[in-house]
């Protein structure tokens, strides 16, 4: 009848036929995203532009993983035997506790997969590692390179070392073909705001009496 065909739309239909000006600006900003990360992903294989970098770049990707920062910082906390030192690195290890936890509940969340270009031969994987967003290697650099400038008395020469490596674990990840390029820089911000939260919640022998009896 005339009447049921002059019926509205459904609402979702419009939202389709009409796309709002955010859906546009998202859709494109993804789509630069996309290019942009595949052709920065230089190291992406033995055969890419970069290949034969591509050990250097897993080399700077072990620096960034977990694991390694993990036992480092397990290993030295048993051996202090300074109170300052404890508490500064017992805080540490708080902060890439939260920082994985925080990194996996995210990448599940969102379950955005890694570009098309990325080998899965990282050094050792768990099962959200599968998702790429947001980067957990730029997450902990950014984190652990304000934990470092805050609570280490380092020469400037040091101090910029310590802010190159953390853009080199960025900038890395997105040349391996790991990431796109706003999974690193959400990861570098998510991390840089991260260690806030661990000054926030900063363990302390009057905060948290029982963790430093333990040690």
């Amino acid at each position: 009848s005339g009447s049921s065909a002059a019926a509205p739309l459904p609402e979702e239909d419009c939202m389709r036929l009409n796309p709002s000006f955010l859906g546009i600006a998202l859709s494109s900003l993804l789509a630069i995203d996309l290019w942009a990360s595949k052709r920065l992903g230089v190291c992406a294989g033995e055969g890419s532009a970069w290949g034969s970098a591509r050990p250097l770049m897993k080399v700077i990707e072990v620096s960034g993983h977990g694991i390694p920062w993990l036992l480092g910082t397990f290993y030295g906390l048993c051996q202090s035997d300074s109170s300052a030192a404890r508490e500064v690195l017992l805080n540490l290890l708080f902060a890439l506790l939260l920082d994985l936890v925080l990194v996996a509940v995210v990448k599940g969340l969102v379950k955005r997969r890694r570009p098309t270009h990325n080998k899965m031969d990282m050094f050792v994987t768990i099962s959200v590692d599968k998702y790429s967003f947001p980067s957990g290697h730029a997450t902990r650099a950014a984190l652990v390179c304000r934990f470092v400038l805050h609570h280490l008395v380092l020469a400037v020469p040091l101090r910029v070392l310590v802010v190159l490596w953390a853009v080199i674990v960025g900038i890395s990840r997105v040349m391996l073909g790991r990431h796109n390029v706003t999974d690193v820089l959400f990861g570098l911000l998510l991390g840089y705001a991260l260690y806030s939260v661990v000054e926030y919640c900063w363990l302390s022998p009057l905060s948290a009496p029982a963790l430093f009896a333990l040690w």
